[in-house]
């Protein structure tokens, strides 16, 4: 499915590489689809990847199942999965950084969920209803930016999501001390700005 619809490469392209390419084994489109598909089977955490790199069925969906003789064969390690995770160093330039060479652009991840819903349509719909909602995210231990919330009656986090139908288009998170309604206006505004455009 991800062959067909390109989400994971089309993804990809919203990150740009300062790695040195001669030495690169795995692209961007590379970790992020074999970090995303360790989700989706139900490996959540990084770790996961050093087991989950010799499996011959992720390896056929990551199209590696070829190179198995080479070392080339292999999927990412932990290592490796781990410069995908942002880290907001206080590094002005992503270049310099030893570790984290793959600068997220949040501006095309959040757009790209737009266009994912807009390239879903043959033709364009005769009208778009947009569903905003707000929910928990309960944490445990001290988290930076949780808090408790008596509504959910417990410490968490409240991120804001738009939903059209059973397509996301927008997930913030947020603390869960701000008002339900934070930062919604604008986002609303950003989306059918990009529905218009396209």
């Amino acid at each position: 499915m991800d062959k067909k619809l390109g989400i994971t490469e089309k993804f990809g392209n919203c990150f740009q590489d300062h790695r040195h390419q001669s030495y690169v084994d795995h692209s961007v489109h590379e970790l992020l689809a074999q970090r995303l598909y360790g989700i989706i089977l139900g490996y959540e955490d990084v770790n996961d990847h050093d087991k989950l790199r010799h499996d011959p069925a992720l390896k056929i969906a990551l199209e590696k199942l070829n190179e198995l003789e080479d070392k080339k064969g292999w999927l990412a390690g932990k290592s490796t999965i781990n410069r995908l995770e942002y880290c907001p160093e206080t590094i002005l330039d992503q270049k310099t950084s030893r570790y984290h060479k793959i600068e997220p652009n949040f501006e095309a991840i959040e757009k790209s969920f737009v266009e994912f819903f807009l390239e879903s349509y043959k033709k364009p719909p005769l009208s778009i209803i947009l569903d905003m909602d707000v929910t928990d995210d309960q944490v445990h231990g001290n988290k930076e930016g949780a808090f408790f919330n008596s509504y959910y009656h417990g410490v968490c986090y409240a991120p804001l999501y738009i939903f059209c139908g059973h397509h996301l288009l927008v997930a913030k998170l947020r603390s869960s001390n701000v008002d339900p309604a934070d930062g919604a206006l604008d986002e609303l505004q950003r989306i059918i700005g990009l529905i218009r455009v396209c």
